[in-house]
């Protein structure tokens, strides 16, 4: 739940311990040799689907490298192998879902995240692949579990793109709020969750493992391995960070508690929709005032078309060029007469105020060279176009109302999508069939919400 529902492959941003790292993916060590001396074995079915011993060992084995240097902030070998099996049977599911819905990526989509992991870890696309292969790991593996994560990210936008709308009055209603608070948080969590239907005993039982959980925080062990060790939240293994986000973003049940928290405070277990909730408030920042410099600007743009060629298209802003800067031609009614942007070209090529990108890198580049009144020369503008642009002035703006509202809008989207898709999950392990058929995996206490028909 990073950011709640942040990215899938900013799990993938991982410096030097990138092998150790790029398996603690839910399917890690998917597709790996299994030793010729060691019988394979199945600890779970999850529908048809099943997971394999092999599969849990080496994701289990990435986490203790992960966390070589600190091994007291792993909780005992039963339970991690338990919260890293969830791990592997949650990514199952989803998988499952995706391809039921036709969700697929295509190679081009997984040369592309290869090559951004490897930017990333400031490596080319053949050393991050020789990296890989230095630890052991095939590298067909390896591109198998971006593809994993990039379908998953795919069935979550699909999921949320219908369910989540934002309306203007939902945005002044949370603006207007008096709970509603600018700034930003650094939040942590432990969840417990309470299966879909649980009964009062499956209730107890969570409410126990939080206070269980808050008692070995009191007892001096750092909030990090607590969440390692008792929370079963898909961000248990990062030590629940939910990183920092607007005060706005908080879900609602949880914004009181918040609000009046301090910078290192752990809060009670709080009962929420899905479960119990332990949150340590991290840190917290003061909103800035948005300050942005806006240009004014008008442009005449022409395209290649039937009766245009590329190199005619570049004669002819040479040629307008030159009636503005040497003849003294208007810009207005030169843009009238010949700019092939609808949006601009009836008010004479006036581009209004706009941010530095508003209009893309090529417009934001010649801005950075331009005085006012200046006229640029031509300069390409991609897809074959030819642009001219005049700056007519600069201001700086107070945008801190209009971001707040963009804030707000974004904030009110990703707590519905966050609720949408939880409870997509929620539902998926209820009407899933998941057998672990290893006694010692089993903890009821440490299922995820909605845990499917299990046993």
């Amino acid at each position: 739940m990073k950011r709640f529902l942040a990215p899938l492959l900013s799990t993938l941003v991982f410096a030097l311990a990138l092998p150790a790292q790029a398996q603690l993916l839910p399917n890690a060590g998917a597709g790996a040799p299994v030793s010729s001396n060691t019988l394979d074995r199945i600890v779970a079915v999850v529908n048809e689907d099943v997971v394999l011993q092999s599969e849990l060992d080496n994701a289990v084995r990435s986490v203790q490298q992960q966390y070589a240097s600190q091994p007291g902030q792993l909780p005992p070998l039963n339970v991690l192998q338990q919260q890293v099996l969830d791990r592997l049977i949650l990514m199952k599911l989803q998988l499952q879902k995706a391809d039921d819905q036709g969700v697929h990526v295509s190679d081009a989509q997984v040369d592309q995240a290869v090559a951004q992991v490897a930017q990333q870890n400031k490596m080319s696309p053949d050393q991050l692949r020789s990296e890989v292969e230095h630890t052991g790991q095939d590298f067909g593996s390896f591109r198998q579990q971006l593809a994993d994560q990039l379908t998953v990210q795919q069935l979550h936008q699909s999921v949320v793109h219908d369910s989540v709308s934002v309306t203007d009055s939902e945005i002044d209603n949370l603006l207007n709020s008096p709970t509603y608070k600018a700034g930003e948080i650094h939040l942590a969590h432990i969840q417990i969750s309470i299966p879909s239907g649980a009964d009062a005993a499956a209730i107890q039982a969570a409410a126990a493992k939080a206070e269980q959980a808050l008692d070995a925080i009191k007892g001096g062990i750092d909030f990090h391995a607590a969440a390692i060790r008792y929370s079963d939240a898909p961000d248990a293994l990062d030590g629940g960070d939910l990183g920092w986000r607007r005060m706005d973003e908080i879900p609602p049940a949880f914004a009181d508690t918040v609000a009046n928290m301090k910078s290192g405070d752990v809060s009670s277990a709080l009962r929420g929709p899905t479960g119990f909730h332990i949150i340590k408030l991290v840190g917290q920042r003061e909103p800035s005032k948005q300050i942005v410099t806006e240009y004014h600007a008008r442009q005449i743009l022409l395209k290649p078309s039937e009766l245009m060629t590329a190199d005619q298209v570049e004669q002819k802003a040479q040629e307008l060029y030159d009636q503005i800067a040497n003849k003294h031609a208007d810009f207005a009614k030169l843009a009238k007469d010949n700019s092939k942007d609808d949006t601009t070209a009836n008010v004479g090529g006036d581009m209004g105020w706009f941010a530095q990108q508003a209009w893309g890198a090529a417009v934001a580049q010649q801005l950075s060279q331009l005085k006012d009144n200046e006229v640029s020369k031509p300069f390409q503008a991609g897809d074959g176009n030819w642009d001219i642009l005049q700056l007519l002035g600069t201001r700086q703006s107070d945008l801190t109302s209009q971001m707040a509202r963009d804030q707000a809008r974004q904030a009110i989207g990703n707590r519905k999508a966050e609720q949408a898709y939880e409870d997509f999950l929620r539902d998926l392990r209820a009407n899933a069939y998941i057998q672990v058929l290893v006694p010692e995996l089993r903890d009821d206490t440490n299922t995820p919400a909605g845990a499917g028909k299990t046993s």
